[in-house]
């Protein structure tokens, strides 16, 4: 199974750190997306030519999430910890994953990028919207030890991914204790995760001097 990545984008480091959590072992195809030639060669098979992009046997997949929800369902082994069955539950999960994808991992690229692309201070706005974010993901790990249920799910990874993207740029999360504590356990509970977060961190400041 291939998968086009680049460990510095936070969708990427969600179906990598889902893969080990599962075990799984991709042929990975390190990738930049923002070369007119990795574009074209992308579009051939995805044609919104976005990593992560994943193929199997034909068969191609692309947004995280989705690939995230894939590889569980296929490979968890009839473990659904990671993507209950239960109705109710799942639910939850994938109301935390809309609200990634549609507020948190939003906010948080919105205003790592303005510091980092634009070399600007984030607007009011923007401050207000990522704090607005991080107060909501604050409330849900004050509810229980992980965001969706009492244990580890596919939404905390693909969270953890949008608020690594903060701790990245040093961002103060001081104000937000809790998910301080929920970033621990996450990763308290990913194999290897010393030694990911060091190739992301290497990684991510090569991006930044390209920047």
């Amino acid at each position: 199974m291939e998968l086009y990545y680049n460990i510095v984008s936070p969708p990427c480091q969600s179906v990598l750190l889902v893969g080990k959590k599962l075990g799984i072992t991709f042929d990975l195809k390190e990738v930049n997306p923002h070369l007119p030639e990795v574009r074209e060669q992308l579009r051939k098979f995805n044609p919104q030519h976005t990593i992560p992009t994943f193929i199997e046997d034909g068969h191609v997949i692309w947004e995280s999430y989705a690939i995230a929800i894939y590889l569980v369902e296929k490979y968890g082994n009839g473990d659904d910890a990671l993507y209950p069955r239960d109705p109710k539950v799942r639910s939850v999960v994938n109301q935390r994953l809309f609200f990634d994808n549609g507020l948190m991992f939003k906010s948080a690229i919105e205003y790592v990028e303005c510091i980092l692309k634009k070399k600007l201070e984030p607007t009011e706005e923007m401050q207000q919207r990522l704090k607005k974010a991080l107060g909501l993901l604050e409330s849900f790990v004050k509810e229980r030890a992980f965001v969706a249920s009492d244990h580890l799910t596919i939404a905390d990874i693909c969270l953890l991914s949008s608020v690594t993207l903060l701790t990245g740029i040093k961002y103060d999360l001081a104000a937000f204790p809790g998910i301080t504590a929920w970033v621990a356990r996450v990763t308290g509970e990913l194999p290897d995760y010393g030694e990911f977060h060091k190739e992301l961190y290497e990684k991510s400041m090569e991006y930044i001097k390209t920047l």
